[in-house]
C-alpha cells in the first residue's frame, strides 16, 4: 500500500477562549485560553482536529509523491489511520476509494487553493438566518446601531470641502429613471402568476446567449447581455419555478443556447419549504414566482485560468454582473427582483444534482410582480418605489 498527502491541507493554531473562575479568585484574567490545531481541506466537509503526532506527518508526506507504508514504519500507527480515515491522507487501497475521488477531483479542478478552502468551507446547510438575527436584534437599522455601534461614515472624505471640484449634473434620461426605480424587492405577490412570456422574456435578457464564437467544434464561446472573464460564461441558472402560467412548478435548467428550460426531478417536500430552506429564512423572498440558482462551473472558468489567484473573484463579478441585468430587465417590465448570497448551498446542490468542487451555487436572485402593499420593510428612501409616507 502506498499513501501519499492529500492535494490541499491548510493547519490552524486555533484559541478558543473561556470563563474560568478559579483563575479569576486568585486574581488572574478569568479566562482559560486553549489551543487546538484544526485541518483545513476543501475536499472535505467541514475541520478535522489533530494531535502533534498527526500534524507532523502530515508535514513529513508529499503531497504528490506516493510513499510506501513500509517507509512510514516509525510513525505512530494510530496517527497515520486517523489520517487515512479522515481523508487527510491518500491511500492507493480499495477501502480509500471515496477520498482518493474527492481529493482527485480537487487536483483536477486547477482551482487556486485559497479560494478552494473559502468556497468549501464557507458553504451552509440549514441555517436559519432570519431567526438568528432576529434572537440578536440586528433586523432593524436601530437595532444594527444599537448592538454594533455607528457604522463607518458612508463617504471617505480626502481633502477638505474646498478643494473638491464640483462636476455638472446632467438631465436625467430614461435610463436614470430606470436605474432610480431599481430596488430590491421584499414584497412579492403571493397570488399572482407570472405570464409564460414575460417570464421567457426575463429569462432571454438575463441568461440567453446572444450569440456565438465558434472556434472549433469543442471550442464555443457566448456573448450575453452581461459581462464575463475570457468571454466565458460559466455561470449556469438551475431555476425554481412557483407560480408561472403553464408551467409546471418545480426545478430547472435553463439552456441559453436553446433558450430552452430542462425539467429537473422534484426537491423532496413541499416546494415552498424547499424554497424557505434554500434562503436560509427569508421569508421576504420566498414568495417570489421564479428564482434562479447562479451556480457556475469551476472547470470552464479554470480552463483557462488554472490555479489563478483572480479565477474565484472573477467568478463572484459574474454572479454580480447577472443579477444586475436581472434587475434591470425587470424593472423595465414592471416586476420586482432581489438577489442573495445568505443561501443553504448544501441543501441547492443536493436538489439539483451538483458537485461542490465543480459546480455549486453562488447566489439566488428573483423576480415576479411586487405586493399592492409593504409587509417587509425595503430600502427605497427616494420614494421611487412604493409612496413615501405622509
Amino acid at each position: 500500500m502506498q499513501v501519499r498527502r492529500c492535494a490541499v491541507v491548510y493547519l490552524e493554531p486555533r484559541e478558543e477562549i473561556s470563563f474560568d473562575l478559579p483563575s479569576l479568585l486568585q486574581g488572574g484574567a478569568g479566562l482559560r485560553r486553549q489551543r487546538r490545531w484544526l485541518a483545513l481541506a476543501p475536499h472535505l466537509d467541514g475541520e478535522i482536529e489533530i494531535d502533534a503526532d498527526e500534524r507532523e506527518l502530515l508535514g513529513r508526506l508529499s503531497p504528490g509523491q506516493w510513499s510506501p507504508l513500509e517507509s512510514l514504519s516509525d510513525a505512530p500507527a494510530a496517527a497515520l489511520r486517523r489520517l487515512l480515515d479522515t481523508g487527510l491522507l491518500i491511500g492507493d487501497a480499495e477501502s480509500d476509494a471515496a477520498h482518493r475521488e474527492r481529493d482527485q477531483a480537487l487536483r483536477d479542478g486547477h482551482w487556486w487553493p485559497p479560494a478552494a478552502l473559502a468556497h468549501r468551507l464557507a458553504r451552509w446547510q440549514g441555517v436559519d438566518g432570519v431567526a438568528d438575527m432576529e434572537a440578536k436584534d440586528l433586523t432593524t437599522v436601530s437595532g444594527l446601531r444599537d448592538k454594533l455601534g455607528a457604522p463607518p461614515p458612508p463617504v471617505r472624505e480626502r481633502v477638505p470641502a474646498a478643494q473638491r471640484i464640483a462636476l455638472p449634473e446632467i438631465e436625467p434620461a430614461d435610463l436614470d429613471a430606470l436605474l432610480a426605480r431599481r430596488a430590491t424587492c421584499r414584497n412579492f405577490d403571493r397570488e399572482r402568476a407570472l405570464p409564460y412570456r414575460l417570464f421567457a422574456q426575463m429569462l432571454q435578457r438575463t441568461f440567453a446567449a446572444q450569440a456565438q464564437l465558434r472556434v472549433d467544434e469543442d471550442a464555443v464561446f457566448l456573448k450575453k447581455h452581461s459581462p464575463s472573464a475570457g468571454g466565458l460564461h460559466p455561470t449556469e441558472a438551475y431555476l425554481i419555478v412557483q407560480r408561472v402560467e403553464g408551467l409546471a412548478p418545480g426545478l430547472y435548467h435553463y439552456h441559453p443556447i436553446e433558450h430552452a428550460l430542462e425539467p429537473l426531478p422534484p426537491p423532496p417536500g413541499e416546494l415552498a419549504d424547499f424554497v424557505l430552506r434554500a434562503l436560509a429564512g427569508q421569508h421576504w423572498f420566498a414568495d417570489a414566482p421564479a428564482l434562479a440558482v447562479l451556480a457556475p462551473r469551476y472547470a470552464r472558468c479554470f480552463w483557462k485560468y488554472r490555479h489563478h489567484a483572480k479565477a474565484y473573484r472573477a467568478l463572484v463579478l459574474d454572479s454580480g454582473h447577472l443579477s444586475q441585468t436581472l434587475y434591470l430587465s425587470a424593472t423595465d417590465l414592471g416586476l420586482g427582483a432581489f438577489v442573495t448570497c445568505a443561501v443553504n448551498e448544501v441543501d441547492l446542490e443536493r436538489a439539483f444534482g451538483l458537485d461542490p468542487l465543480s459546480e455549486g451555487p453562488l447566489a439566488v436572485c428573483g423576480f415576479g410582480w411586487r405586493a399592492q402593499q409593504q409587509r417587509t420593510a425595503e430600502f427605497d428612501p427616494a420614494g421611487e418605489v412604493w409612496a413615501p409616507a405622509r
